[in-house]
């Protein structure tokens, strides 16, 4: 499937906008609320899972302006990697993790915007394609910030 940019920005604005809307419903007693994970894997509050989102996006835009990874993560496979982002931002505030997930999206959206046209439909790409803004993002939106609030 070939993509064109305005579907880009479009399905990330619309995700962005159901992960805001959930975002600011939260109440302080939420952003502690364990989500399910495997026993194996790190214990994600609601605000992990945030933090889990906004890093990917992060990545993502990063990867699409041609930056190389952090020296930090080279190397390191998903699990770990998500494991490191988990010990960064762990002991981080709420407020700074908000604020965080709207500096990212704006990034994002000058990232994707910035990019030529040519650039969204030289290739054929999977139909979530970029997961990261949408369907990543959606997937833990529902799985584990909107289970929270159940």
């Amino acid at each position: 499937m070939r993509h064109t940019r305005a579907g880009v920005i479009e399905r990330t604005l619309r995700e962005f906008e159901a992960l805001d809307s959930v975002v600011a419903r939260l109440r302080p007693d939420d952003w502690m609320r364990l989500v399910p994970r495997p026993e194996t894997r790190d214990p994600w509050t609601v605000k992990d899972a945030l933090v889990h989102i906004v890093y990917w996006k992060s990545h993502s835009a990063r990867v699409f302006r041609g930056e190389k990874r952090p020296p930090e993560v080279r190397g390191l496979d998903v699990p770990a990697h998500n494991h490191l982002v988990w010990e960064q931002w762990r002991h981080r505030s709420p407020e700074e993790v908000v604020a965080w997930h709207r500096a990212v999206h704006a990034d994002v959206v000058r990232t994707l915007a910035g990019k030529p046209e040519a650039w969204f439909t030289r290739r054929e790409h999977t139909a979530p394609w970029p997961a990261d803004f949408d369907s990543h993002s959606a997937g833990h939106r529902r799985k584990d910030l909107e289970r929270a609030l159940e």
